[in-house]
């Protein structure tokens, strides 16, 4: 097969189901990773594709959205940094938000035992890591459930956020640049994310460095909303300067 062919394949297969990936399109054509990623490179410079972490999704897909697990098994080990990073900036015996998102999710798991914390979270699986945990008092937001994330959102969560004053948002991002700011798929989702930087004191993104660039249906807030940008090399050094030049302090982890 000539790659003009592949890649009229390839586009077809994306368009049919939403995403594509470079290792299951290697084993389909019977070709190596990299002609692979050639082929989707040549696709998304002609505007048809729009390349994603370990693969591409239609151009115009920005409602696009991975579910939980496969959110939690991409850049784990750049997402471990990124949240061990991150106990730098836990407060000591004071109050943060834990925003939904796989990163976070791994903040709250790497919480040691002797913290002493008020913990509030939207998300299920961060509440679920901190149910049992000695030292804090958790509290968990409450609203509908979107099945894909596991973040409660609507009215009853954005009331919640409003009612409190909190240290510090850990917060999570599908997207982040300094053109677009921070965008999400989901409107109710952004909603929420919004309310709970607005109840923060200081702001912490947590967000690998496949999310730079990405551009999503919902914005929720610009870099200047954060504080603290906390990512992992992969982020180009002149990508971080250029984002510390706006205001937001960079760590690369």
């Amino acid at each position: 097969m000539y790659a003009p062919e592949r890649q009229q394949e390839i586009l077809r297969l994306a368009r049919d189901g939403g995403r594509v990936d470079v290792v299951s399109l290697a084993e389909e054509f019977q070709v190596t990773a990299e002609t692979i990623r050639r082929d989707l490179k040549a696709l998304d410079r002609a505007g048809l594709v729009r390349r994603v972490h370990g693969g591409a999704i239609p151009a115009g897909r920005l409602d696009f959205e991975p579910d939980l697990a496969e959110r939690e098994t991409t850049a784990a080990d750049e997402k471990d940094r990124i949240a061990r990073a991150a106990l730098a900036e836990v407060p000591a015996d004071g109050t943060m938000i834990v925003d939904a998102g796989s990163t976070a999710g791994r903040l709250a798991g790497f919480l040691t035992p002797e913290l002493s914390l008020t913990v509030v979270t939207h998300s299920l699986p961060v509440a679920a890591r901190l149910a049992d945990h000695p030292g804090i008092q958790l509290h968990l937001v409450g609203g509908r459930v979107r099945h894909r994330t596991r973040a409660a959102v609507d009215a009853w969560a954005l009331r919640a956020y409003a009612e409190i004053r909190a240290d510090v948002l850990f917060l999570a991002a599908n997207g982040f640049s300094a053109e677009h700011g921070l965008t999400t798929p989901d409107l109710a989702e952004a909603a929420v994310k919004r309310a709970a930087t607005a109840a923060a004191r200081c702001v912490v993104l947590l967000a690998d460095s496949s999310k730079h660039g990405q551009e999503h249906f919902a914005r929720f807030g610009g870099l200047d909303d954060v504080d603290l940008l906390i990512t992992d090399t992969g982020l180009d050094p002149q990508d971080a300067a250029a984002i510390e030049a706006g205001g937001t302090e960079v760590v690369r982890a």
